[in-house]
């Protein structure tokens, strides 16, 4: 069985039990513990049918190898780096994520939540899968089963404060993934009238994909919000880290107003603290944070990009533009419930509704992301330089991809890590810009 296909940058992922079986599962959670040096590590799983049986025989091959093995059972993905940052052990958290049902996938990360990518052990674990782990040499290790449900819970409402908001209803939509686990935890003795979608947790997503980036997945909730007057919708992907939000008429919200506004209130706590962002949020972004006084730092698309970042400068919070936020005080791993809780705080600490809480937040046109099936990427993003460059006004950079812009406008051309796609994001002041602009560089992408 070939192991690039599934070993990815930041995770193990592919179809089960074509590229993923429990064999090969068991030599990765001995290969883990061997990498890691582990004396113990925790696990939890998401609810697709393929889950348990991967995580018991990972568990096999951590145990293995003498590392003791702490099951969490059915969890969200957050759920489980609150584990490990809580009970400061590496953690494994079986999930595929948003992907269709005949996935499934590892994230892995050391103790306290730490990223485990191809850089930083990932590697090391596949060549130690592909040569064969040698056998433990000591005692085998044991197996437990720990409920840290309510223990995510209680950590996250220790964080952000919703005991005194105003009574709000809330629509959300769990894609029967594990958002219908963990929402009704936290939001248990809040102030708040759940209105629940597909909270029935079912792998086979039987009602639509668990991925709300795509907005055909969100019109069930924009219907619900509309039809029963939610205050605010919130729509889950399948392992429930990332959160995507509907304002009171229905409308989806730009992930980069959801950063802003968190970004502030985390400024609020620490002034002056410095913010990260990717480079395909909203210009209005790093300006709210220096006009709040802190410090925006840009970093690439991805989430090791931004930990790493994150890290190095101290930040408090980062944001990226695909609805991950990350935040120092939940150990800087990302949290889709807190940056929920943070907007439900800030809605029900004043009387209007969000839209127009948000409108502060919202000052440019954007294009939302465009793919472009291009087969050579590098000569078509050459051409778009070549058009660009030299124009009066005009800045250029390549710290991912390229980017393009003037006072005016901007675009970012990024080529794709795993298909041969051209992705492009336009901003400017107004739509009739954003619409030149964009038209302009997907017709240099696409010629020919």
């Amino acid at each position: 069985m070939g192991l690039d296909k599934v070993f990815k940058a930041y995770d193990i992922r592919g179809v089960v039990p074509d590229e993923i079986d429990p064999g090969m599962v068991e030599a990765v959670g001995a290969a883990f513990v061997r990498v890691t040096g582990a004396s113990s590590v925790v696990t939890a799983h998401d609810m697709r049918p393929s889950s348990e049986p991967l995580v018991e025989a990972f568990a096999r091959g951590a145990t293995s190898q003498g590392a003791d093995v702490v099951e969490a059972g059915l969890g969200s993905t957050d759920m489980l780096y609150y584990a490990s940052g809580a009970l400061d052990m590496p953690g494994a958290m079986f999930t595929a994520s948003h992907n269709p049902a005949k996935y499934n996938g590892i994230k892995l990360c050391r103790a306290g939540a730490k990223p485990i990518g191809q850089d930083t052990g990932l590697r090391e674990i596949r060549e130690l899968v592909e040569s064969g782990v040698p056998d433990g040499n000591g005692a085998t290790g044991r197996i437990s089963r720990r409920d840290l449900l309510k223990g995510y819970a209680e950590y996250l409402k220790s964080l952000v404060d919703l005991s005194g908001i105003r009574p709000l209803k809330v629509a959300v939509d769990a894609g029967n993934g594990m958002g219908g686990r963990t929402v009704p935890s936290v939001f248990e003795g809040l102030p708040i009238d759940l209105v629940p979608m597909y909270f029935e947790l079912d792998g086979t997503f039987p009602n639509h994909e668990a991925n709300p980036i795509n907005p055909e997945n969100v019109r069930d909730l924009q219907a619900k919000v509309r039809e029963t007057g939610a205050d605010i919708g919130l729509a889950f992907d399948g392992d429930a880290d990332r959160c995507f939000v509907v304002d009171e008429r229905g409308e989806i919200v730009s992930p980069s107003a959801i950063t802003a506004l968190v970004a502030v209130r985390e400024l609020a706590k620490y002034p002056g603290a410095s913010i990260v962002h990717n480079l395909i949020t909203s210009k209005a972004v790093p300006e709210i944070i220096a006009e709040h006084g802190g410090r925006p730092v840009r970093t690439r698309v991805g989430h090791s990009f931004i930990k790493q970042t994150m890290a190095e400068s101290g930040a408090v919070f980062g944001g990226e533009h695909s609805a991950h936020f990350y935040f120092r005080d939940f150990w800087f791993a990302d949290s889709g419930m807190l940056a929920a809780m943070h907007v439900l705080a800030a809605l029900g600490g004043q009387d209007r509704p969000l839209s127009d809480l948000l409108a502060e937040y919202t000052r440019y046109v954007a294009s939302g992301e465009i793919n472009s099936e291009v087969s050579d990427q590098a000569g078509a993003a050459a051409r778009v330089r070549e058009a660009f460059a030299g124009r009066d006004g005009v800045s250029i950079d390549e710290l991912d991809g390229l980017t393009v812009g003037t006072d005016d406008w901007w675009f970012n051309l990024r080529p794709s890590n795993t298909e041969p796609v051209l992705r492009l994001n336009v901003e400017a002041g107004d739509e009739r810009t954003m619409a030149a602009v964009r038209d302009e560089v997907l017709a240099i992408v696409r010629e020919g």
